[in-house]
């Protein structure tokens, strides 16, 4: 008799199974500084945006060396809405692991917020799937022989499909 981990890992997964339910966010009109602290406070490498409590962009470290780091402008100054990625690419939690692969890697990104209907629900992570599926090692092999692997994803692919 199948135990419920082998029942669930021979189902398709859905994003639901492996996203942070948790989600960090912070308000579009906050200092990067202030982003800043809180990415190192809870030890992430992204944060959400919100106006009026409403997901509306993300956050990232390479946001912050791209847009502040490498720019010279200052951290104290310069508000998050105006480094944030937006609009935001986003699946909801009933999206198959599979599907939320390919989104990534279509859309050359590492970090998908997760939406119930207008709710933020949860962040699922290239590296959170790739850890939690081996199935989707070979979706990553499959899409890596079809076109160029994107640079922002090739240290994850490299890691863990070798």
């Amino acid at each position: 008799m199948a135990t419920k981990k082998e029942e669930k890992s021979s189902m398709s997964l859905k994003v639901e199974d492996v996203m942070i339910k948790e989600v960090v966010t912070i308000d579009e009109g906050a200092t990067v500084k202030e982003a800043a602290e809180v990415m190192n406070k809870f030890e992430i490498g992204c944060l959400i945006t919100v106006k009026k409590g409403k997901a509306v962009g993300i956050i990232t470290e390479r946001d912050l060396l791209k847009r502040v780091v490498a720019e010279g402008r200052e951290a104290k100054k310069t508000k998050v809405k105006d480094i944030m990625t937006s609009p935001l690419v986003v699946v909801e939690p009933s999206t198959e692991l599979e599907e939320a692969v390919r989104l990534m890697f279509q859309m050359k990104i590492k970090k998908l917020p997760v939406v119930d209907g207008k709710r933020l629900a949860g962040l699922v992570t290239l590296t959170d799937i790739a850890r939690f599926q081996p199935q989707i090692i070979a979706i990553l092999k499959q899409l890596a022989v079809k076109q160029a692997t994107p640079k922002s994803m090739k240290k994850v692919v490299d890691y863990y499909v070798v």
